[in-house]
């Protein structure tokens, strides 16, 4: 997962299963995501929930 993908000015959470795939929105992982507290950045509930499964923040 990443915050701003390489040539984005999007600062938002970005997931890939893999490095062959290119990033996506979390938006598009409906398994994944979570609404965020009012005031926080985009998929900032949905970053801390997959850190605690170990995802890798890249």
């Amino acid at each position: 997962m990443t915050w701003r993908p390489p040539g984005s000015s999007e600062s938002a959470l970005h997931l890939r299963h893999k490095a062959s795939e290119a990033w996506r929105s979390y938006k598009e992982f409906p398994q994944y995501a979570l609404p965020d507290p009012p005031g926080f950045s985009e998929g900032y509930a949905t970053f801390l929930a997959l850190l605690k499964k170990n995802w890798q923040l890249l």
